[in-house]
């Protein structure tokens, strides 16, 4: 290792597991979904009880809560699973539900090339 350059990881198939199976982009994306849930509700609640800023507090817990049962549910979801099984699941479910349009090929059955078996091959793959 003669330069720092040795030690860095730029050649990662996968983002790295940073908490209980989440990548940091995962965790993001708890975060963000529990804040947007918590943060009204516990408002809402603490100013129906008269202390409002009581409520950023209770949006702290529920957001730090949720994520770590969040975070469990996802490391059981994808234990024994490829890199990006459930987001292709996710994707196909919206599709199916049709509010998504799936990358993927969902059609099982025959497939045809579409050519009939006596077509003559142009020269160039003879």
């Amino acid at each position: 290792m003669s330069n720092r350059d040795d030690i860095l990881a730029d050649r990662l198939n996968a983002e790295p597991v940073i908490f209980k199976g989440c990548s940091s982009s995962e965790l993001g994306i708890i975060v963000g979904v529990a804040a947007l849930i918590w943060l009204p509700v516990s408002l809402l609640l603490a100013g129906l009880l008269g202390a409002v800023t009581m409520g950023f507090g209770i949006a702290g817990v529920g957001v730090v809560g949720t994520v770590i049962v969040m975070a469990s549910l996802f490391q059981r979801l994808k234990r024994g699973r490829p890199d990006g099984h459930y987001q292709q699941r996710f994707s196909i479910w919206l599709s199916e539900l049709g509010l998504h349009r799936s990358p993927f090929i969902l059609r099982s059955g025959a497939w045809d090339i579409g050519r009939s078996g006596n077509a003559t091959l142009p020269l160039r793959d003879r």
